[in-house]
C-alpha cells in the first residue's frame, strides 16, 4: 500500500497546480532530512513518491510547496517579497498500513491542507 499520496489544486486559477515544485523532508526533533522531490502533474498529483513505501517510516514530516515560484511561472503578479515564497506543512505517519492522502486547495495568499480519505 502507497503511504502518502499528495493532491494539489490551484483554487485561484480553477485546475490543478501542475509544475509546482514539492519537498518532503523527515523532521527528527530539530533535524531535517530530504526524503523526496516531486513536481505536480497533470492530473493534480505529485511525481515521485507514488509506489515508494520504503521513503517512508513512522514519525514526522515537512511538506514543503514552492508557491510563489509556481506562480511566477504562470505570469501571476505578486509582490516582492511574494506574501507565501514557501508553504509548509507539518505531518506525522503514525500507522504504515495506512494510507496518508493530503489533499492542498492553495493560492498565492493561502492554502488548506489536510488528511484526505483517498
Amino acid at each position: 500500500m502507497q503511504a502518502v499520496s499528495i493532491h494539489i489544486v490551484d483554487i485561484a486559477n480553477g485546475r490543478v497546480a501542475a509544475g509546482m515544485t514539492v519537498e518532503i523532508w523527515r523532521i527528527e526533533g530539530d533535524a531535517a532530512s530530504h526524503v523526496v522531490t516531486g513536481t505536480v502533474g497533470a492530473n493534480g498529483v505529485v511525481d515521485g513518491i507514488a509506489e515508494r513505501e520504503s521513503l517512508f517510516e513512522v514519525g514526522g514530516y515537512e511538506l514543503r510547496l514552492h508557491v510563489a515560484d509556481y506562480y511566477r511561472k504562470l505570469g501571476t503578479e505578486l509582490p516582492e517579497p511574494a506574501f507565501i515564497e514557501l508553504a509548509l506543512f507539518r505531518f506525522a505517519l503514525a500507522d504504515l498500513s495506512q494510507h496518508y492522502h493530503l489533499p492542498v486547495k492553495l493560492t498565492a495568499w493561502g492554502l488548506s491542507c489536510f488528511r484526505g480519505g483517498a
